[in-house]
């Protein structure tokens, strides 16, 4: 079989879980797990061409008001890790300051997060167990290959996405981490393909730019929040951090380029020509497929 099924019912299983407690303010794992949860389950529905009928409609409605709501927890979460990460001298009274904003900040969006599970969660519980029914068809009657082939004529459209835009800089790299992201979570309904060097270098990508852009939205929060002035060392500091996880993002994001795709050195627009692949790029897309149409014969 070479769509991993249980990768994605686990995630469905996650995300259930999560709206049936509903907590009031969730851990920082929890808010990882659910936020991560609901973008694989959306990342997979769009994949296997799941999401064309009413339910499957009304449940990615749901599903990204819900992710939406965690990631602005998530936020707090890793800015207050990266603010007790810098100790700077003399700076105490600012770092507290910052802290406070965050943990304000954090109980503020728990609460729109509950009040939104609460309002979906009628909707999702249904659907939800409905989408966990049609993935145990799936594999029947010949569908396993159908849904495949979807999925890897999808993750080849974003693939051929990853040459855009040619020059990466501070106003494109986090959009262009979407992307990234979108076709690792692709590649992983495959089974064994979270062992593939080019699934493993997608993930150090996006790792690499989430990180950059925490750093760079906490400078932007502490010029806002703080009021010690231009000399605070803090900022200062929080700058450099930032600066640096640029640098280090914008080099693993141009490596990852230039190791699996093969673009002419000259491109205006994209109906140029079509990017080419290098084979560890096919190969981690044709692992969706291998296997599935012997099955549906």
């Amino acid at each position: 079989m070479a769509l991993n099924l249980d990768r994605i019912q686990k995630s469905l299983r996650k995300v259930k879980k999560f709206v049936k407690k509903a907590p009031s303010q969730p851990t920082p794992e929890q808010v990882h797990d659910l936020r991560t949860n609901t973008r694989k389950l959306e990342s997979a529905l769009h994949a296997l061409a799941l999401d064309s009928s009413s339910d499957e409609r009304r449940l990615l409605k749901s599903v990204k008001r819900i992710r939406k709501r965690a990631g602005n927890i998530r936020d707090m979460d890793v800015l207050t890790a990266d603010v007790c990460s810098v100790k700077v001298s003399g700076e105490e009274d600012c770092e507290v300051q910052l802290l406070e904003h965050l943990g304000v900040q954090r109980h503020k969006y728990a609460k729109k997060l509950r009040s939104t599970v609460l309002k979906e969660s009628a909707v999702l519980k249904k659907t939800l167990r409905r989408e966990a029914a049609g993935l145990g068809v799936l594999m029947q009657d010949g569908k396993s290959y159908q849904a495949a082939a979807e999925a890897g004529a999808h993750a080849l459209d974003l693939a051929s996405q990853l040459p855009y835009p040619p020059r990466l800089n501070r106003n494109n790299l986090h959009p262009y981490r979407l992307k990234v992201k979108e076709l690792r979570y692709v590649l992983q309904i495959a089974e064994n393909n979270g062992k593939a060097d080019f699934v493993k270098h997608l993930g150090e990508v996006k790792d690499a730019i989430g990180e950059w852009h925490d750093w760079e939205e906490l400078v932007s929060i502490a010029n806002d929040v703080l009021d010690h002035g231009s000399g605070c060392r803090l900022q200062q500091e929080l700058k450099r951090i930032s600066e640096s996880k640029y640098e280090h993002a914008l080099a693993l994001a141009t490596k990852l380029r230039k190791t699996y795709l093969k673009t002419s050195a000259r491109k205006d627009s994209r109906s140029d020509t079509s990017p080419q692949f290098r084979l560890p790029v096919l190969l981690a897309t044709a692992a969706l497929t291998s296997g599935t149409q012997k099955r549906a014969a």
